[in-house]
């Protein structure tokens, strides 16, 4: 029995790399019963990729007209479909929006790719750095001197796998009303520039500087960044209200004889050299010692087995581990439908017999598509 809001929730994934899978983890974690497609003799992620837990797995070949075939049949009794091919690969393979609405008109289709499914750079070769680049927000990401790539966090993960899951919902919402399918093109440049909307309306009315380290939110300010302390180690900093900022002055003992302009960018450069001076003086467990806990607004900042281990993550359980491998909790959280891990990440094939009976195919069935060769 699967455990979330979206329980009930029928989905067909398949298999590829980037954001498609961490869009089926977030469906899965909260309760819907996802069937990975893979390739037929393909790798299986392992245990050590948290991004394919969760699924059931089935392995087709799909240059055989009998796997997608069935794999038609699996769409034509599923609520959404998730994929991240670069645009014609599902066509080419019999499996496009054409098709496979016309086996479930209600159907919601996701489709997620870097460029999008239109435009000139729709068949061009891409990674999620190369997706953020041109939206304007590695430009304002990184050091004074260089963008730094901010992990997959914003292309990937968020500008794409959270705008898939969000927008499959919306259809799937959508559909559910009317009966009515329809194709989700979720670019992950769209997707981040969505993200950007608070930053391109500060530029609009001309409080965004266009140079990196001189804004509100990109390590500008001496009172919202991150430090280094005696001991190497890194604390961060977000005094942005005046109650705030009043006390990290206190607590720290920064003169700042010109309180009220702590808004002006052309005085934070040396009120950055002053602070970092301050903050060198102490280890990161002396200032935790001093600081955590106060409206400073401040936390260390943690390595990936510190996070862990951190107390606040620990009472929320934030992090789990299963199977010797630590990965993050489902989230968000409900009241009512909690989610949960549904599973490990399977191995390919794994679950042929079981998924399929589970979605309608007899044991007949089953043993064509096998005797056939187009199922492991």
């Amino acid at each position: 029995m699967r455990q979330g809001p979206l329980s009930g929730l029928k989905v067909v994934e398949f298999a590829g790399l980037g954001p498609a899978p961490f869009c089926g983890m977030l469906l899965s974690d909260l309760g819907a019963d996802v069937i990975r497609i893979d390739r037929k003799g393909g790798r299986a992620p392992g245990k050590f990729d948290p991004t394919a837990r969760g699924r059931r797995s089935v392995a087709f070949d799909l240059k055989k007209p009998e796997a997608v075939a069935a794999c038609l049949e699996l769409i034509a009794g599923a609520d959404a479909l998730i994929e991240g091919f670069r645009p014609g690969v599902m066509e080419r393979l019999g499996l496009g929006p054409e098709v496979a609405l016309k086996a479930n008109p209600g159907l919601v289709y996701g489709r997620v790719t870097g460029w999008g499914q239109t435009g000139p750079l729709s068949q061009v070769a891409g990674h999620d750095l190369n997706f953020v680049a041109v939206t304007g927000a590695l430009h304002a990401i990184g050091t004074a001197d260089q963008p730094v790539p901010p992990l997959n966090l914003v292309g990937d993960q968020g500008g794409g796998a959270m705008y898939l899951a969000f927008g499959v919902l919306a259809a799937v919402f959508h559909a559910r009303a009317t009966g009515e399918g329809q194709v989700v093109d979720a670019a992950i440049t769209d997707g981040v520039a969505s993200l950007m909307a608070m930053w391109y309306g500060s530029r609009a009315e001309g409080s965004w500087r266009d140079e990196r380290v001189s804004n509100l939110a990109d390590g500008g300010p001496h009172f919202a960044r991150t430090y280094r302390c005696a001991d190497g180690k890194w604390i961060s900093i977000s005094s942005f209200e005046p109650p705030f900022y009043a006390l990290l002055l206190e607590k720290t003992g920064l003169d700042d004889p010109d309180i009220g302009n702590r808004m002006n960018p052309d005085a934070w450069p040396a009120m950055r050299e002053k602070l970092a001076a301050i903050f060198a003086r102490r280890t990161r467990a002396e200032w935790c010692a001093l600081l955590e806990g106060s409206d400073v607004c401040f936390a260390p900042v943690l390595t990936f087995d510190e996070a862990f281990a951190y107390p606040h993550n620990v009472a929320r359980g934030t992090f789990v581990e299963r199977d010797g491998v630590i990965q993050p909790a489902p989230a968000p959280r409900f009241s009512r439908t909690p989610g949960a891990i549904q599973g490990p990440p399977p191995a390919v094939g794994e679950h042929d017999r079981q998924a399929l009976g589970d979605w309608g195919f007899s044991e007949d069935a089953i043993a064509r598509l096998r005797d056939c060769a187009a199922m492991a």
